[in-house]
């Protein structure tokens, strides 16, 4: 299984998705206890909910599941949110707290550098590269990076999340501009959906790793409540095709005005301008 797949497009948008990935190689799944073998921590139907809502917008996403190896982690396993509780490069735990390895136990350090080289390194490489290339078509490229979660998590976060979590870690991964037309149109479908901006979730690792707005590279982190488009937060984690066509009736207009801001050179302006 290739660890990466891309769709390469002329938009200056990327999708990048590190979540949706559900393989996992028989012996590492063989030495999952039940509650990983589940795998109930994914960005279930995520390439699903994003499919078409922006022609020409590039897709990179992870193919491996996030037990493997966490491709919106620190390589280098430092936390993205010191003192709270989250999960590691290489989670041994579910999002709920409960170990997810049959021997209770993490991989050990050569096994997490493994894992990192197999997995993690050649999707960065996949994701810079299209930045790369899309930088040089546009002189300006909007990392968009797709996640979503269980709206319930006390183990994370208090109470219920809201369905759309926008991160640009304080403002500082993306121009304002970018920041503001998120803001607005989430802010528009309310109160059916709500938002928050920099709440709980700020913006992972991939956001602030390739969120440079000097150098005219964007990032934003859009983390989404399941319940938005889930018939049923469990397994077998369907798809409810009302909820999810309302989510992209926000979402489709979101990222064409991303992509006419990008266009149009407007962030690509310095900061505060």
């Amino acid at each position: 299984m290739t660890p990466v797949a891309v769709a390469a497009g002329d938009s200056p948008v990327i999708l990048a998705q590190p979540h949706g990935g559900t393989w996992l190689p028989d012996d590492l799944f063989a030495r999952l206890n039940a509650i990983g073998q589940a795998r109930a921590d994914t960005d279930w139907h995520i390439t699903a909910l994003y499919d078409g809502l922006l022609p020409g917008a590039t897709v990179v996403r992870a193919t491996v599941h996030r037990y493997a190896i966490d491709a919106n982690r620190d390589p280098a396993g430092a936390s993205l949110y010191p003192g709270q509780n989250t999960t590691d490069l290489c989670p041994v735990t579910d999002f709920d707290g409960r170990p997810i390895w049959r021997d209770g136990q993490g991989p050990s350090a050569d096994e997490v550098e493994s894992r990192r080289l197999a997995w993690h390194a050649p999707y960065h490489a996949a994701l810079q590269a299209e930045v790369d290339r899309v930088r040089a078509r546009h002189g300006i490229a909007v990392v968009y990076d797709c996640h979503s979660i269980r709206s319930r998590i006390p183990f994370l976060f208090d109470g219920l999340l809201p369905v759309f979590s926008i991160g640009t870690n304080g403002g500082t991964t993306c121009d304002r501009a970018i920041e503001a037309a998120m803001v607005r149109h989430c802010a528009a479908a309310a109160p059916a959906l709500d938002m928050v901006l920099n709440g709980r979730f700020r913006g992972g690792w991939t956001t602030r790793h390739y969120g440079r707005p000097e150098a005219g590279v964007h990032a934003v982190q859009m983390e989404l409540a399941q319940r938005a488009y889930l018939a049923a937060e469990a397994d077998p984690w369907p798809l409810d095709p009302q909820r999810a066509g309302a989510l992209r009736q926000v979402l489709g207009p979101l990222l064409a005005e991303l992509d006419r801001l990008a266009r149009s050179g407007v962030a690509a302006r310095p900061r505060g301008m």
